[in-house]
């Protein structure tokens, strides 16, 4: 009997963290000891009243303010080592799952394993790009590629339709922390989510972490999420997302890239010191004197 926690962070999300929820609930469990748990960062909408209501069976763990997705997710993973759990599976609360997801996941017999993430009908970048019958198999995330010259971590597949491109179980650069499996011994190697990050590239971070430690990192395509992109951080072009994504490139950047890299780094941030893009400025500042962790409070639903 293998012991699973699945954390899933909520932040004034709870008509989400609920879709979640019960999602979770048709998941195939054989032989699995499975413990839900959300952490709910200090939100304001009644959140922990309902899921405990409606949810009995969840571990909710209230935070006093927003961690973010790093703190969050590390106090839900503290919880679940304290309880024994082989595996933590790490779980956006704007996805829902297939019922083989679970199961798919520790069959793959890997350190971390990420799963197929589609976009979540509805919520693809280019919405008009796709016919009727495509949504909801369009790719989020089909593992992950790390450009080490230009310092970007992208996902393998994403806006393609699903025509069986990406069926393959492989080794990949990172694992995105929207779905994210990890046996125990790695967090016990390596420790958790770097709380520096507070939000975006913490799980590139953890990742590299993990294969500097000698763990090895799997893409698995038959566990499959659906994701509704942007539902817990803003989204791309969001103030949020370019101040925390800019900055943190920088410290993913000066941590792992190769020298090259890091000097071309240096002058972007130079640069961007007098630019035109606030958020970038501010991102710029911050990476240059070291400020790092929660900077740019949220205003709306950021785990």
């Amino acid at each position: 009997m293998k012991k699973v926690s699945i954390v899933i962070v909520n932040w004034n999300g709870i008509i989400q963290t609920r879709q979640c929820l019960r999602s979770l609930g048709k998941l195939v469990k054989k032989d699995i000891e499975l413990t839900t748990i959300v952490v709910d960062n200090g939100s304001t909408d009644g959140s922990i009243g309902t899921i405990r209501k409606e949810f009995s069976d969840v571990v909710a763990l209230p935070q006093e303010s927003n961690r973010g997705f790093t703190g969050g997710n590390n106090a839900g993973i503290d919880y679940a080592l304290e309880h024994g759990a082989n595996y933590v599976w790490l779980l956006n609360n704007d996805t829902e799952v297939d019922k083989q997801s679970l199961t798919a996941l520790i069959h793959a017999e890997a350190d971390i394993v990420g799963s197929k993430i589609y976009f979540a009908p509805g919520f693809e970048y280019h919405k008009d790009r796709y016919k009727e019958s495509e949504r909801g198999r369009v790719i989020w995330y089909a593992g992950g590629i790390i450009d080490w010259q230009n310092m970007y971590a992208s996902h393998r597949g994403v806006d393609e339709v699903d025509h069986g491109q990406y069926d393959v179980r492989v080794e990949t650069d990172f694992v995105t922390g929207c779905s994210m499996m990890v046996r125990s011994e790695v967090f016990k190697r390596i420790g958790l989510f770097d709380e520096r990050y507070y939000l975006y590239l913490e799980d590139v971070d953890l990742s590299l972490r993990a294969q500097k430690g000698g763990f090895r990192l799997i893409y698995e395509p038959v566990s499959v999420v659906w994701h509704k992109n942007a539902g817990s951080s803003g989204g791309v072009g969001s103030h949020l997302h370019d101040y925390y994504l800019m900055r943190n490139r920088f410290l993913l950047g000066f941590g792992y890239a190769p020298l090259r890299t890091r000097v071309a780094l240096l002058r972007q941030v130079i640069s961007l010191l007098f630019g035109q893009n606030r958020e970038h400025r501010r991102a710029a500042v911050d990476a240059l004197i070291g400020q790092w962790g929660k900077q740019y409070e949220p205003t709306r639903n950021h785990n």
